[in-house]
């Protein structure tokens, strides 16, 4: 049989009741009645009435079994049990699901009786269950949560026969991405995030480790997060996503000392581009003296006596890492001629528990200290024209870039890009406000309204002097377009050189469709090219003269 999950209409009758129109009448669409803590959601819109559960389906073909039912939502990783009777799964079954959207479980569905068995019972999430060859444990990833604003995940094995749970040893404080089993059922290989690199590692149960590759990655085209899949041969050899500054993901072995090759898909290109070449740099923060780790991509044929426009791009998330993977825009932002800085300032993964938990019901704070620290290293240099800082981020990045230029009007101009701009009204209208409002805040907007406004860049948009563009999908229910607005109202405003960028169609993931990636870095190079510096203006204006 095959197991898969789909989703499971549910037709509920409007509430409301209206007469029937008269006859030759065109009335106008019915009211939509919502009564679901989470009714829309970011890249799928409006949710219909209904929910995921799990199907069987005879590998012949046939009528699909549905294997579970409620109002719960089950989807993931499926896993079946050795005699095939049974399929491991998560969801959250609680009674509480809409109000605690963490606390998930793993589960054994029986196809025989129907009879659904818990098999963790914790304060958390526990997903992703894979089977073990043997049959005998079943490994899944989880942790305690704590309401703080970043977990380590962490990797269990569960041993079925026993029922007893340990915690598998890992590199150590950091979070397991993802993990398979090898084949002798005593592996395991998985994936984390270290220093801004993504790194596969294989442990053994007994807790040894070794670690197989340093730079995995590739598979976040527009800019460097992280993000790489994996897999296992059947001799234990790790095939993976590998990447650096300057290639996107070729598939990679890792049999012998180092990985080998196994693709090279893009040969027929990257040697006949002159591409940025992606330099590692460390710096101390303003703030407390934390070591900083970013990156800075020069513009080909970079030549350290001539000064440069620098870019400083930050990431989103706010819990996320970049790194040294390959970034279109990265490269197209240094093909333009900017020297591009993107670092991973405090509330960054990859560093640890108490790394990213600075941010922990205190962002924007002093990130904003790690990044203008980053920047004065730079200029520092002596090949950085001060005269010509430019900024720009999205999402938490967007937030960080509105929260920078009410802070100082060094930089010429700014491009926020799908930002949150007034905390109170973002946690009351994104799609995960249940989340927000309890992880990243200590009380609800009209419990603690200081503590939101103090933290809103809206609160400090009488400060803003720096030309600023706004630049947001108008389907983007994660930091709806709304935020957007605010601010860009709020510059007009105040008579601030200001425009806004809407993108139709397009949810958070602004970037999603090459189409879009190229109007986003297009719509920035535009705005940071408008307030160049009066000297450059100078330039441009001779060798347009000369031209003619």
């Amino acid at each position: 049989m095959l197991a898969f999950s789909m989703f499971v209409p549910e037709s509920k009758p409007l509430p409301v009741k209206l007469p029937t129109p008269p006859k030759g009448a065109k009335w106008a669409d019915k009211p939509v009645f919502i009564d679901r803590a989470t009714y829309r959601a970011d890249g799928q819109g409006y949710l219909k009435q209904g929910h995921s559960q799990i199907f069987v389906l005879p590998r012949e073909g046939g009528t699909p079994r549905q294997i579970t039912s409620g109002e719960f939502d089950h989807s993931g990783t499926l896993s079946w049990s050795e005699d095939g009777s049974a399929i491991y799964f998560s969801a959250n079954r609680n009674p509480n699901h809409e109000l605690e959207p963490g606390n998930s479980e793993l589960y054994a569905a029986n196809l025989a009786t129907g009879e659904i068995q818990s098999l963790t019972d914790r304060y958390g999430p526990d997903y992703e269950p894979r089977l073990s060859p043997d049959g005998k444990y079943l490994a899944y990833l989880g942790y305690d949560d704590q309401h703080l604003g970043y977990h380590n995940v962490a990797l269990n094995v569960l041993d079925l026969s026993q029922g007893t749970t340990r915690v598998i040893e890992t590199a150590a404080d950091r979070s397991v991405n993802h993990f398979k089993w090898l084949s002798d059922s005593k592996r395991i290989a998985y994936s984390y995030d270290d220093f801004g690199s993504t790194k596969i590692a294989i442990t053994r149960l007994n807790g040894s480790e070794k670690l197989v590759a340093r730079d995995a990655g590739g598979l976040s085209l527009g800019r460097p997060y992280g993000g790489a899949h994996f897999d296992i041969s059947a001799a234990g050899e790790v095939v993976y996503t590998r990447t650096d500054g300057i290639h996107p993901a070729e598939l990679a072995i890792t049999s012998g000392r180092q990985p080998q090759a196994l693709t090279s898909l893009n040969s027929d290109l990257l040697p006949f581009r002159n591409m940025a070449q992606v330099e590692e740099i460390t710096y101390t923060s303003s703030y407390d003296g934390r070591e900083i780790q970013g990156w800075v991509a020069y513009p080909p044929n970079f030549d350290p006596e001539k000064k440069y426009p620098l870019l400083l791009e930050i990431h989103g998330g706010p819990f996320a890492n970049y790194g040294p993977r390959f970034a279109a825009e990265i490269q197209l932002f240094a093909a333009a001629g900017y020297v591009t800085l993107y670092t991973n300032p405090r509330g960054s993964t990859s560093y640890g528990h108490e790394f990213a938990n600075l941010i922990h019901h205190n962002y924007p704070s002093q990130d904003y200290d790690d990044l203008i620290s980053g920047v004065d290293a730079l200029v520092g240099q002596g090949y950085i024209d001060e005269d010509q800082l430019f900024v720009t981020g999205g999402s938490g990045g967007g937030t960080l870039t509105a929260w920078i230029i009410s802070k100082t009007d060094r930089f010429r101009a700014a491009v926020v890009a799908k930002p949150v701009i007034n905390w109170e009204s973002f946690v009351l209208t994104a799609d995960y406000s249940r989340f927000f409002t309890k992880y990243w805040f200590s009380g609800m907007p009209w419990e603690k309204p200081e503590e939101y406004r103090r933290r809103s860049p809206l609160t400090y948009v009488g400060n803003v002097e720096t030309p600023t563009l706004l630049l947001t999908g108008e389907q983007d229910y994660r930091t709806p377009i709304s935020e957007t607005e605010q601010f860009y109202q709020a510059l007009k405003l105040r008579q601030v050189p200001t425009a806004m960028v809407r993108i139709p169609g397009a949810s958070h993931g602004i970037a999603a469709r090459p189409s879009q990636l190229i109007a986003k870095v297009a719509s920035i190079l535009y705005w940071f090219d408008e307030y160049k510096s009066d000297a450059d203006e100078t330039d441009k204006a001779a060798v347009a003269t000369t031209d003619q």
